[in-house]
């Protein structure tokens, strides 16, 4: 089964566009006929940026657990809570499924995340050829749950803004409630720029693909670029 890199085939980003073209002599990636978007057949520095921002959503959820995501004043009583504090609070509070909802969101779905985009990378650097569907698969579970790890910033928020019962009850974020946001940007951004083409990819790509500008070597079919209709357009 041969990729669209290989018989020289490009999607435009933007609007979808397939465009058959070559870049022996093109010192700039070429752009869309039609909307004028930058073609790549994949993402530039794709790999170093996802673990660019990997790392940073890791060194980012240090803080969100280390400082309180809320403060609770309860007549004049201040109580920070952290995120696993929150946990075993509710725990405590016997509102079991509020503290287990708590504790994926917060604590199992961020650390899988860092495992998954993880071995991703390294399965990509290291030209990995087995389990590429199952692979593929995780790629997409990762992008899909990552919207969903914001629960507990909402609930800060929402607390916050309805607790403010003057000096009876007052909910006030933390610095690991921003902390925590950070991490879910980051570890989306993450799995953003990880191109999952990539997976599909042989070993003899990987060098290239991870060059500003790079257009698949398998293209190199003349110096000109094509329409679908086979056409010249430049």
């Amino acid at each position: 089964m041969r990729t669209a890199a290989e018989c020289g085939l490009v999607a435009c980003p933007a609007c979808g566009t397939i465009t058959r073209l070559s870049v022996e002599r093109f010192e700039v990636p070429p752009k869309c006929q039609l909307c004028f978007a930058r073609l790549h057949s994949r993402k530039p520095m794709s790999i170093q940026k996802s673990w660019a921002w990997l790392v940073a959503g890791v060194l980012a959820y240090i803080p969100a657990n280390v400082y309180p995501i809320m403060y609770t004043t309860v007549f004049g009583n201040s109580e920070p809570n952290t995120i696993v504090g929150g946990f075993f609070v509710l725990w405590e509070m016997k509102s079991y499924p509020i503290a287990i909802v708590v504790f994926v969101a917060s604590v199992v779905v961020p650390v899988l995340k860092f495992v998954a985009v993880s071995y991703l990378l390294i399965s990509i650097q290291r030209g990995f050829k087995h389990s590429r569907y199952d692979r593929t698969r995780l790629f997409r579970l990762t992008e899909f749950i990552g919207r969903w790890s914001m629960i507990d910033v909402f609930v800060v928020a929402i607390l916050a803004a309805l607790v403010q019962i003057g000096s009876v009850a007052q909910i006030a974020p933390g610095l690991g409630a921003t902390a925590f946001g950070l991490t879910v940007i980051f570890t989306m951004l993450s799995a953003l720029a990880l191109d999952s083409r990539l997976i599909w990819d042989g070993d003899q790509d990987l060098a290239s693909v991870n060059r500003p500008g790079h257009i698949s070597g398998h293209a190199k079919r003349g110096n000109n670029l094509y329409a679908n209709d086979g056409t010249p357009l430049a």
